[in-house]
């Protein structure tokens, strides 16, 4: 029976909770640590939890038995709790995302490595069916290689979600959309079509006058084949429509699952191509479904990888693979230069500090609440 324990108690520590619930014959939770100890006693209250203590450090849990830590707290805390806790031989699953600069990841990473112990980053989406099958469809070649790749991430908030203390900062939230948002579909991106080689990106705040990060951002990217691709990164979208979409030389693919196929016709023009249609379609009807969706399947992937060593589907540095590319949109559109990858330790943008002395502050955070009421929140994308 592995042995849990939760650091911060916010809106998401929910999704890992109810998915360690999931795996209650597996694991237990036995500690919840909050700044606000209040906070983490409510959790333990509202989902029962007979063997969980409270604690307001989390320098407390350090010594404790336990197995897994799941880290649910900012971003600019991600990378002192994660090397703190492998150093400490516990393994991490660190929410998204990662951290707040590269070497920030690198230092986690390292930390893993030399501990021994899996660091684990949360993409919860790829553990859902539609992004499952996207990718094994993807795989198989059918729609021919891929010309053009489309990540529309919206989403919408309101003028006071930055009103949150940590939100809307540099130093503290590490970004705006583009890093709190899109990076669910970055990470989608980047495991479907690898790295690209280069990229040019612009940023703006157009509707948060009490933040300091962006709104919405719009990257072009352009791949070693020569493939193209964008990324549209929003919290100013009313509708929340995302997809992900893959135009291939025979064929164009998307999640939300949209297919179709077209065939030359004498004069150039497309006719559909309805027998690859129907091939392509066959393929992705006897994939199988995920048996676990969301943050439940990634928990019981990190489960399984530490009782049996299975293989971690995302580790540290897939996380860190993310990141870059993010980081490299911020850079771009600071910048007003093109971006080429990978980026050096040399880089300005390498460190959390270069990161914030190079990026526009578009407006001075004014307003700061403590917490919010807990409400529902957004998790995942809408791409079923």
């Amino acid at each position: 029976m592995l042995r849990i324990a939760i650091i911060g108690a916010g809106a998401i520590s929910r999704a890992h909770i109810e998915a360690y619930l999931a795996f209650s014959k597996r694991c237990t939770i036995v500690a919840i640590q909050d700044i606000y100890k209040d906070k983490a006693e409510k959790r333990i209250a509202e989902y029962q939890l007979p063997e969980a203590t409270a604690y307001s450090d989390y320098k407390e849990l350090l010594a404790l038995d336990i197995d897994l830590i799941s880290v649910c707290t900012p971003p600019y805390t991600h990378a002192e709790l994660a090397v703190s806790f492998l150093k400490a031989g516990k393994h991490v699953l660190v929410e998204k995302p990662m951290a707040s600069s590269l070497e920030e990841c690198d230092a986690m990473n390292q930390a893993a490595e030399e501990s021994g112990k899996l660091l684990s980053v949360v993409a919860q989406n790829r553990f859902r069916s539609p992004m499952m099958k996207l990718k094994a469809v993807l795989d198989s070649g059918l729609i021919g290689p891929v010309v053009h790749s489309q990540v529309d991430s919206f989403w919408w908030r309101g003028h006071c979600y930055y009103d949150l203390w940590w939100r809307g900062t540099w130093e503290m939230e590490g970004g705006g959309c583009t890093l709190n948002h899109a990076v669910h579909h970055i990470d989608a991106l980047l495991w479907m079509m690898g790295r690209p080689a280069e990229l040019q990106a612009f940023m703006s705040n157009t509707s948060h006058d009490n933040a300091e990060v962006e709104d919405l951002s719009i990257a072009m990217l352009k791949f070693a084949s020569g493939s193209l691709g964008q990324i549209t990164s929003s919290v100013v979208h009313h509708g929340e429509k995302q997809q992900l979409a893959f135009q291939g030389k025979n064929a164009r693919i998307s999640a939300p699952w949209e297919l179709i196929a077209s065939s030359s016709m004498e004069n150039g023009f497309p006719t559909p191509n309805e027998a690859l249609k129907a091939e392509i379609q066959a393929c992705y009807d006897n994939l199988p479904e995920v048996v676990h969706e969301g943050h439940a399947g990634q928990i019981d992937n990190v489960l399984s990888a530490i009782e049996s060593g299975s293989q971690l589907l995302i580790d540290g540095q897939s996380g860190r693979a993310t990141l870059e590319l993010i980081v490299g949109i911020y850079k771009s559109a600071s910048t007003g230069n093109k971006v080429v990858f990978p980026l050096a330790a040399d880089d300005p943008f390498y460190t959390r500090k270069g990161i914030q002395d190079n990026v526009p502050h578009f407006y001075e955070k004014k307003n700061s609440v403590e917490n919010f009421q807990d409400k529902t929140i957004t998790t995942g994308s809408s791409l079923t």
